[in-house]
């Protein structure tokens, strides 16, 4: 695919890697590029990123930035195939992630239901008693190293988010691997089509499932809203619950699994944290800072020219918004901001958005963060890694910052 705007003079653009090799140096690149950088996508679609705090803040609440896909010009040039690998994530379909103004307020709406503040710390219980079957099934296994991440902090959310949504669990390991290609890089092209209606196959099975047989889920809440009057389309629905599933096992995963990996690489954090001398709390924000479980969002489309520091992105162009380059802004944390800092305060960062579209789930993501690892570090306190740091690898995600997997051992060898 040729890059549209690779012709446009100024700094060479920031080429994300596919294969995510060095997040931290690229994301360093583009904040030396920023805090408007041009940046080629994989597959050579051509866009712009944010990538520092305050721009990025403002720009996330400007109403000249939409979801409305049909507002990018490379996309209405047909520049953009419909087997690029990203596609699924640049074009979702329509649900709360991709509409703005009256119809973002009124499916959000629905989901805000589902996801109180009140609502959310009922499910503390349903947590903690999965988060103890997890562990007590790693205690039960033969000594040697675990991967933590497939065992405990992949399994934990997506069950959450399963029973939230209404997703029976005999369809979680099919899930798991739509879901690896769906953010995939590296799936081919070939393959993209029908992983797409693979992944809308299996959703609309679980909503013809709740059309018959309704429960206490988000799916059934939206069913029954429409039924009600509030003009939900089937696509809406089936789109709304593809997305917060994604939404709602990834960040999540991600985020316990980033928490572990900073702690066992600051012994001094670490040892603060076990004598109680630095909440929980605080490692779950600063993690969510320094090692942003999203690395990348695709994407909001300017229709106008909106000015962005010394620079403008030109009306029609697509910009995503780079929380791994935003979350160690020195102009935002001062010169300590590439340092893992869990008694950093305050931690005012934008991990989780900003404004109207702010993650919906963010708050059952941080109750499930704030269960699983004080229970996991009570039950393991030997935990270690069991390999070294140098020799963990990302996945080819360039929106998510996901490690392959997190050998450890339970105990200290």
């Amino acid at each position: 695919m040729n890059c549209p705007h690779a012709h446009r003079t100024g700094p060479a653009p920031v080429v994300l890697d596919p294969l995510v090799t060095d997040l931290d140096a690229e994301s360093a690149a583009l904040r030396a590029a920023g805090p408007l950088a041009r940046v080629v996508l994989p597959g050579g679609v051509a866009c712009y990123a944010v990538t520092h705090h305050a721009e990025a803040r403002r720009l996330l609440t400007d109403a000249r930035l939409v979801k409305d896909i049909g507002v990018w010009s490379a996309w209405r040039r047909g520049e953009i195939p419909p087997d690029w690998p990203l596609i699924g994530l640049a074009d979702p379909g329509r649900s709360l992630l991709t509409v703005d103004g009256r119809d973002h307020r009124r499916l959000r709406a629905l989901v805000a239901q589902a996801l109180t503040v009140r609502r959310v710390e009922r499910l503390r219980t349903r947590i903690e008693e999965l988060t103890s079957g997890l562990l007590d099934g790693l205690a039960g296994r033969s000594p040697g190293p675990v991967d933590l991440k497939a065992e405990f902090a992949y399994r934990l959310p997506m069950s959450v988010v399963g029973e939230l949504m209404g997703v029976d669990p005999a369809d979680h390991p099919r899930l798991k691997e739509l879901y690896e290609k769906f953010f995939s890089t590296q799936t081919p092209p070939e393959e993209v089509p029908a992983m797409m209606a693979d992944l809308r196959k299996l959703f609309t099975r679980v909503v013809d499932t709740k059309r018959v047989a309704p429960g206490d889920d988000l799916t059934s809440a939206l069913l029954a809203a429409s039924e009600d009057g509030d003009r939900l389309t089937a696509d809406e629905i089936l789109n709304t619950l593809m997305v917060m599933v994604a939404a709602g096992h990834e960040t999540t995963i991600t985020l316990i699994v980033n928490a572990v990996v900073a702690l066992e690489t600051h012994p001094e954090q670490r040892a603060l944290v076990l004598a109680g001398t630095v909440p929980w709390e605080n490692v779950i924000e600063e993690t969510l800072r320094w090692s942003s479980p999203t690395s990348h969002v695709l994407f909001r489309f300017a229709t106008r020219d909106v000015a962005v520091g010394g620079s403008v992105l030109p009306e029609g162009e697509a910009l995503i918004v780079s929380y791994g380059a935003i979350g160690r802004d020195e102009q935002q944390y001062g010169p300590t901001a590439g340092a893992f800092d869990a008694t950093r305060t305050p931690n005012r960062h934008l991990s989780f958005g900003h404004g109207p579209h702010i993650c919906p789930g963010a708050a059952l993501s941080r109750l499930e963060a704030a269960v699983a690892l004080p229970a996991l570090y009570a039950r393991f306190p030997g935990l270690g890694l069991a390999v070294p740091a140098t020799d963990l690898r990302n996945k080819p995600v360039v929106t998510q910052n996901d490690l392959f997997d997190l050998p450890v051992h339970l105990t200290a060898p």
